[in-house]
């Protein structure tokens, strides 16, 4: 048998961030770096999708998205952040 490569939990966690942040960037037709630092000005990264990850990696990709989105809009209007 080859070599399997097992992640570990921050290896899937970081992965799973990087998707989201490309998801969320392809939905909105944005460039995924802009769409990195949206999320990084709201501490979205850490705060939503890190911290609450055994939740939101069992949504499907359209309903996570979505949800990533309206988080994303609803912490810029909190923060006074523009997007």
């Amino acid at each position: 048998m080859g070599y399997q490569y097992n992640p570990s939990e921050t290896e899937c966690k970081a992965i799973f961030a990087a998707s989201c942040v490309e998801s969320v960037a392809l939905a909105l037709s944005i460039p995924s770096e802009l769409a990195y630092q949206r999320m990084l000005k709201v501490n979205m990264i850490d705060d939503y999708i890190l911290d609450c990850y055994d939740t939101l990696h069992t949504e499907s990709r359209a309903n996570l998205t979505e949800d990533l989105i309206r988080t994303l809009e609803i912490w810029e209007n909190k923060k006074g952040v523009n997007g």
